[in-house]
C-alpha cells in the first residue's frame, strides 16, 4: 500500500482551499510515478503534479495537485476528513 494516510494540518488545509493540493504520508520507497498511479487508481481523479519531501520524523510526504479544481475537496470529503 503506497498511500498510508492523508496528512492534515492547518497548513495542509490552507493548501487544500487555496491551491487545490492534498498531502499524504506515503511509503519511503515510493516514487512520484507510483504515488500518481495509486492516487488515480484509488480516487479516479487526474493528478497533475506530485512533489515529495522527507519530514523531520523520517516519513515521506507527498504534496499532490490535481487537474480538476474541485478534486482535492471531493477526495478529502470522500475520506471523511472535512
Amino acid at each position: 500500500m503506497i498511500l498510508k494516510y492523508p496528512f492534515v494540518t492547518e497548513k495542509a488545509t490552507l493548501m487544500l482551499e487555496n491551491e487545490n493540493k492534498l498531502q499524504f504520508i506515503v511509503q519511503r520507497d515510493a516514487t512520484k510515478r507510483d504515488i500518481k498511479r495509486a492516487l488515480e487508481a484509488q480516487f479516479g481523479k487526474e493528478v497533475r503534479n506530485v512533489r515529495t519531501i522527507m519530514t523531520m520524523k523520517g516519513r515521506k510526504k507527498a504534496i499532490v495537485s490535481f487537474a480538476d479544481e474541485k478534486a482535492a475537496e471531493e477526495i478529502i470529503s470522500r475520506l471523511g476528513i472535512m
